[in-house]
């Protein structure tokens, strides 16, 4: 940090408001805790919407959700951090001519602003208010559904992608009925190409849930879903997961620039079109050099990865850029899936295994250089594969397409 910054920061904990970061998950978290470990020293306060602790959330669609565990509270220490942490509170505008954070509970003032509000999940249309529909992204959604685990009620789920496969196996695990309505012609069909995803069909079928794809719903009704053909699913609870837009609402008229799909348009810095405003985790797009566009990617990694760009922004490191390789991973049928990278602008799909098998992976190239990878129970593949994106190996199609050859060994 340079001795103008350091001296900047200490001022900020002496006199100003310092660094205010809006949302709790994280994305927020990991920016407090960068910001000290890059050693920061000026004011820092983490406002969250909801009244818990902040938590992690990838366990609430399998322990929390099963009772395993009564949440999973992140392990850090806010006091010892000097982190003024305010649960409970929403930020609902942003007035940068004023350098202000309004809130539910008045105005919060600010040197620096780091946005990290992340996403909020997709409501079926006509079911805002219906009893009985649930969404499956905060604790409280977990703990509202465990009862239906534990009655081991029938339950329709909406969407086949990644929440919904994940809360299938959970619910399965329990003992439910379980049916899943996908409008599209197989599961993942958002985030997958139909070659790649169409062997998952099967997995539903393997697990005891029903799969139903080319299926729209036209309305729930108390007890019952009702579909786009005519036919009428029994349902004690119906589970949305048909996606989630960033929670950015909140900055309407305050001159951030978003785009169409509702993200923050950050720069490669992580940077907002308003002065000291930073972006990050699932409410920011970014604009990747390693793919040529702009990415938006809703997943625990980039939460975790991306604050350390902004806290170097914050302290005055300004050179460091972020274009991470995305990576996600799921739980799902007894199968652990990994993906890494963005498969966009592929022109070349490589298989590595028998689709069909337990284990086996797809690599995808563009003019030969591998750029995303998801794996099937090959963890080894994944940890090899992520590595050769980062630096842009190419690799030979036909030693790549044989899952006895480590990739690392495909490279050219």
């Amino acid at each position: 940090m340079s001795e103008q910054r350091q001296e900047h920061a200490r001022d900020g904990r002496r006199r100003g408001p310092g660094v205010v970061v809006v949302g709790a998950g994280m994305a927020g978290v990991r920016t407090a805790v960068a910001l000290r470990e890059q050693g920061y020293e000026g004011g820092i306060t983490l406002i969250g919407e909801e009244p818990h602790p902040p938590y992690d959330r990838p366990p609430l669609s399998k322990a929390v959700l099963l009772g395993q565990a009564e949440g999973s509270a992140f392990d850090v220490d806010f006091e010892a951090l000097s982190v003024d942490l305010v649960v409970g509170r929403k930020a609902t505008g942003l007035r940068p001519s004023a350098r202000e954070v309004d809130t539910t509970a008045g105005p919060l003032p600010y040197d620096v602003l780091v946005v990290a509000t992340g996403a909020e999940a997709t409501v079926l249309p006509g079911t805002r208010d219906v009893p009985g529909v649930h969404p499956l992204r905060t604790l409280d959604d977990a703990v509202r559904l465990r009862p239906v685990l534990e009655r081991r009620q029938r339950v329709v789920v909406v969407g086949a992608g990644w929440i919904g496969a994940e809360f299938t196996t959970a619910a399965r695990e329990a003992g439910c009925a379980v049916t899943v309505v996908e409008a599209a012609d197989r599961p993942l069909a958002g985030a997958l190409p139909a070659e790649v995803a169409a062997p998952m069909t099967g997995w539903y079928a393997e697990s005891g849930a029903t799969l139903l794809t080319d299926a729209r719903v036209a309305g729930v009704e108390p007890g019952t879903v009702v579909l786009a053909d005519g036919r009428r699913l029994p349902a004690d609870a119906v589970v949305v997961g048909i996606g989630a837009r960033p929670a950015t609402a909140w900055l309407t008229g305050s001159g951030i620039a978003l785009g169409a799909d509702g993200s923050i348009t950050a720069d490669e810095r992580l940077r907002t079109t308003l002065p000291d405003v930073h972006a990050v985790g699932d409410c920011a797009s970014f604009p990747s050099a390693r793919y040529g566009e702009r990415l938006l990617v809703h997943h625990w990694d980039n939460a975790l990865q991306g604050p350390l760009t902004v806290a170097a922004q914050v302290v005055g490191e300004t050179e460091r850029v972020y274009d991470p390789v995305p990576y996600f991973w799921s739980e799902q049928f007894g199968r652990f899936v990994q993906y890494a990278g963005h498969h966009g602008t592929a022109d070349t799909l490589v298989r590595r295994g028998d689709p069909a098998g337990a284990a086996w992976s797809v690599v995808w190239l563009r003019d030969g250089v591998l750029v995303a990878l998801l794996a099937v129970g090959r963890p080894r593949d994944l940890a090899q594969g992520r590595k050769l994106i980062e630096t842009g190996t190419r690799l030979d199609p036909v030693l790549s397409a044989d899952p006895a050859v480590p990739l690392r060994k495909a490279a050219l």
